[in-house]
């Protein structure tokens, strides 16, 4: 597995362009903005994008979904159920509330905990971790050094706003303490916003999880 990490958009989120050494497919998880240089970026590496995944649906996460959509047809979106309606609504998606209008194409795939999907040649398990947007997801992918793409769930050192609606803040500690803090310490967490961090790091001085 490979992994090409962007800074988009106004609220710099972590964009991330997974694809496997070889291969022509990939999969876009957080396209927040800037289609343009993510497209870039595909070209580049020869790539074509058939999945476009949010870890949730805050417009921040999303905003150039509809220009990925656009170049590659194929490709489809993906999002937890519980998040799906903030796709095509800027109040729910919070864009309004921030000064500007996000919208995206309708999901076509809906995320499920506890399940697991193909794309880009990776198995990605999904699990649910719900306090930071009802629907937030994390993605676990099946490859020999271990990773999480923990979109707004998970940070460096802290963790994800519980303030907006939907947040729960104890649902969100707890999630990540009973998901996320089990997996083996050397796991990469590729956050949201901000550096990448590790498990074993998160444990030791993160002092939301503690």
């Amino acid at each position: 597995m490979r992994v090409e990490t962007l800074v988009v958009g106004p609220f710099q989120v972590n964009c991330y362009i997974v694809y496997c050494e070889g291969g022509t497919s990939a999969a876009v998880i957080d396209p927040g903005g800037d289609a343009e240089e993510i497209l870039r970026i595909t070209s580049r590496l020869g790539l074509r994008v058939t999945h476009i995944i949010n870890t949730h649906g805050h417009g921040d996460h999303m905003g150039a979904n509809g220009a990925l959509k656009e170049a590659f047809p194929e490709a489809v979106i993906m999002i937890h159920g519980r998040d799906a309606h903030m796709l095509g609504d800027p109040a729910a998606n919070l864009s309004i509330a921030f000064g500007y209008q996000a919208t995206s194409p309708a999901a076509e795939s809906l995320l499920e905990g506890n399940t697991s999907f193909a794309a880009a040649g990776v198995t990605f398990r999904v699990e649910h971790i719900g306090g930071h947007s009802p629907g937030s997801v994390c993605l676990i992918p099946d490859v020999e050094e271990p990773a999480v793409f923990a979109g707004d769930t998970l940070f460096s050192g802290t963790v994800g706003r519980a303030d907006f609606p939907g947040g729960n803040m104890g649902l969100l500690v707890s999630g990540i303490r009973e998901k996320i803090l089990i997996m083996p310490d050397e796991t990469v967490v590729y956050p949201g916003h901000g550096e990448a961090t590790t498990v074993g790091a998160e444990k030791r001085d993160n002092v939301y999880v503690m």
